[in-house]
């Protein structure tokens, strides 16, 4: 297979300095590990009509929402003193679909734990995924603030500067298409129009809305996924215990998120600070130019106006 990708069109980051390449599979860019995993997955996975997966393009609320989920859903084993997303990184907590396949099928032989993780865009999941009754739950976030998160992550993931990673490369990359699992248009446009057709197998939820109203979302997103929170916990105030468990002010603020590292097991590991930068809307004023605001405004006006969603 690593000679196979070797034969996709490819693209090496040059504002990154050449430290990461790119390759073109299925209409999406993405590393070669994860293209790997995906081709895998479509190739071998059997989704289970109880899974839910939790679905995202990179750097738009990935981490939240699965902390979110881990919580709804293990909150009759666990509560907020004694989850494990107090001491694990909520990416360890959810297995991903093109990096833990193995994980995930030992989870179906022994566990009736639920939840898997994908970036995949929606036409690049495997069959049983598209063909099953098995829950869906995807995450959108304001493009602008997309571009200025990833552009962060990659650079430090990279161990570049400020100065040695010129912002103005990295958006010009990201409007041509160019991101880990982008275009990120793309990505969103599989998922809506999925959601429009099969409403009950997918729900569409929005970064900016979540954190307007955490507590209708979080009530939203338990009952889609089938474990609705009861009168008596909401009068207990478990939804409330949940949203703070998982906010970036307590996440960002424990140490396995402060000084561990994800994957630890692999060659190349991030630190898990780097999942954890600001979380904050229009972050974007303080890194687009007029001329960026024009272009991308311009851009998702062709590519998503259609869908009356607002991404800038």
């Amino acid at each position: 297979m690593e000679e196979t990708i070797k034969t996709f069109p490819q693209h090496t980051c040059s504002w990154l300095k050449g430290k990461l390449t790119l390759y073109k599979n299925q209409d999406f860019w993405n590393v070669r590990e994860f293209h790997e995993g995906g081709i895998m997955a479509q190739q071998s996975f059997e989704a289970r009509p109880s899974d839910v997966f939790v679905c995202s393009a990179p750097k738009t609320g990935t981490v939240w929402l699965k902390a979110l989920a881990f919580a709804i859903i293990t909150r009759e084993k666990y509560d907020e003193s004694t989850s494990p997303l107090l001491t694990t990184m909520p990416h360890e907590c959810i297995p991903l679909l093109e990096k833990d396949l193995e994980q995930i099928e030992e989870n179906h032989k022994n566990s009736c734990f639920p939840l898997v993780a994908t970036h995949l865009p929606y036409n690049s999941l495997p069959e049983s995924i598209l063909s099953s009754n098995c829950k869906i739950v995807y995450i959108y976030r304001n493009i602008k603030d997309v571009i200025v998160s990833h552009y962060h992550f990659l650079r430090e993931a990279n161990k570049l500067p400020l100065e040695d990673a010129p912002f103005e490369e990295a958006f010009d990359e990201f409007y041509e298409g160019v991101s880990w699992y982008g275009p990120y248009w793309d990505h969103i446009l599989g998922y809506w129009k999925a959601s429009l057709e099969r409403p009950e197998i997918i729900l569409f939820l929005k970064y900016e809305d979540m954190k307007k109203d955490p507590t209708g979302n979080v009530k939203k997103l338990a009952e889609f996924i089938g474990f609705p929170f009861t009168y008596e916990e909401e009068k207990a105030g478990v939804i409330e215990n949940i949203i703070k468990l998982c906010s970036f002010e307590k996440l960002s603020n424990l140490e396995v998120n402060k000084s561990g590292k994800h994957r630890a097991e692999d060659v190349n590991v991030a630190e898990n600070r780097i999942y954890f930068r600001k979380a904050k809307d229009g972050d974007w004023k303080n890194y687009f130019t007029d001329e960026m605001i024009e272009k991308i405004d311009k851009l998702i006006d062709e590519k998503l106006g259609a869908t009356g969603l607002v991404l800038k």
